[in-house]
């Protein structure tokens, strides 16, 4: 049976609060999530640049009223229970319950990262409005469906280990090391990261000892 406002224990101050993005780049690829959230690297390709049109026309706050449906866009979240801070695309509200939609350039599929990005809304909502919001939705903009996300025990343990190990790794302030998989290939940030010669140790301890060797006066 999910917890009321299933919460963890702590709460944080505004300052300690990360956000809901990180949780998603972090959950994809935690160096991604420090070059993003640490280094505050961002390049723009193909992909971001599909995903920044789809959100044009949920990026502007607004409502909307239809009968017993409220639609809120751009609605700013937080939750000091989880130490938690973004946005949602779109949140509607059913009678009572809020259900939030978050927006995707490509075609339907099921993304373990994508559907904690619901979940992290989901909790936020729990905390501001008082109501459980046990499902959301992720409205995918390539094949115009959207996919349901249930917001169940299972997830939400998942989105607290997620967010722990981030919350950790912003404290540390470390670049984690690059994966150099499949994950690398459509990233925007490859050509900051590196993955093909960060993966490679010796390659990387040559070159580190060739940066700091010291040349002896002859």
């Amino acid at each position: 049976m999910m917890e009321e406002l299933d919460k963890p224990a702590a709460e944080f101050d505004e300052s300690d609060l990360i956000p809901i993005s990180a949780v998603q780049h972090y959950s994809y690829c935690p160096r991604q999530a420090a070059l993003i959230h640490l280094e505050q690297v961002w390049e723009e390709n193909l992909y971001t640049l599909r995903g920044r049109f789809v959100h044009e026309e949920v990026d502007q706050p607004g409502e909307e009223v239809d009968g017993n449906l409220r639609i809120e866009r751009s609605l700013p979240l937080w939750s000091r229970r989880w130490g938690l801070v973004g946005k949602a695309d779109v949140v509607e509200f059913h009678g009572l319950t809020p259900y939030p939609v978050d927006y995707k350039h490509g075609p339907r599929r099921p993304r373990t990262h994508d559907d904690l990005q619901v979940c992290a809304q989901a909790v936020c909502l729990e905390e501001m409005t008082g109501q459980l919001v046990p499902r959301g939705a992720i409205y995918h903009a390539t094949s115009r469906r959207r996919r349901e996300v249930e917001c169940d025990e299972a997830l939400r343990r998942r989105l607290r280990e997620v967010v722990a190990a981030l919350r950790e790794a912003l404290r540390r302030d470390i670049l984690p090391p690059a994966p150099n998989d499949k994950r690398c290939r459509q990233c925007s940030l490859k050509s900051s990261c590196l993955p093909t010669v960060v993966a490679d140790a010796r390659r990387m301890a040559r070159l580190g000892s060739d940066l700091y060797r010291v040349e002896e006066d002859g």
